[in-house]
């Protein structure tokens, strides 16, 4: 998952992540290393919260726009 490359990118820490879409900093840290997934639900806040596409998320595109 590209989260923290996308975080980073924009200079946020993952407790400032966490605060604004409401979650856990460690749940944050478990997407960012793997050892744990994000639910769809997740992954739509997360898409949303960054402006790209599930897809370019999860690396099945290098595309970050969105498709609709």
């Amino acid at each position: 998952m590209r989260l923290k490359q996308l975080r980073k990118e924009r200079g946020i820490s993952q407790l400032k992540l966490a605060t604004d879409l409401n979650m856990n900093q460690n749940s944050i840290s478990r997407y960012e290393t793997g050892a744990h997934e994000a639910d769809y639900e997740t992954l739509i806040r997360l898409a949303d919260y960054f402006g790209v596409s599930i897809d370019y998320l999860l690396e099945q595109t290098d595309n970050p726009k969105r498709s609709y």
